[in-house]
């Protein structure tokens, strides 16, 4: 089965490297130094310090493994080459939820970039993946657990601006 592509702008590529150099090169030193500590400080099996240190570390090997997955199916977005006729992943988009007349803005991202409370959407998520291919002026529906809600494309723009 191949593996699903992580779909990342630079700005999200570059945050994973550099959380994965972050734990690679300083968290995993830290932690070996708390588990040398603790191992000095004689008998291990009443050691909370130990196990604390012992829980970190398979933490952090295991965020190590995560982060190099996600590198490893990386697929960049060039935000600057986005096509701004329709949206995509990698632009910003201002819509107008036709029931309650508010307008909403959204960047849509890879679904490892998604933050809602960051204004990201994922392109798989119902609202994203419904107005994936769109163009200013399209009325969009989306189905959702709350019933089917309806949006006007105001405007698409480069989600760098």
């Amino acid at each position: 089965m191949e593996e699903k592509k992580n779909i990342l702008t630079y700005e999200g590529l570059k945050r994973y490297e550099d959380e994965l150099q972050e734990l690679k090169v300083v968290k995993r030193q830290e932690v070996a130094q708390k588990i040398k500590e603790a191992r000095e400080q004689g008998d291990l099996s009443e050691n909370a310090e130990y196990d604390a240190a012992k829980d970190e570390q398979r933490d952090i090997e295991a965020r190590i493994e995560e982060l190099e997955k996600i590198l490893k199916n990386a697929e960049v977005v060039v935000e600057d080459e986005v096509d701004l006729d329709k949206i995509n992943i990698g632009c910003k988009v201002k819509i107008l939820d036709m029931e309650y007349q508010e307008e909403l803005e959204y960047k849509i991202a890879g679904s490892t970039e998604a933050n809602s409370l960051k204004g990201k959407i994922s392109n798989e998520s119902p609202v994203g993946k419904a107005l994936m291919g769109a163009k200013v002026g399209d009325l969009v529906n989306v189905e959702t657990q709350v019933g089917l809600l309806q949006y006007k494309v105001l405007e698409i723009q480069r989600s760098s601006n």
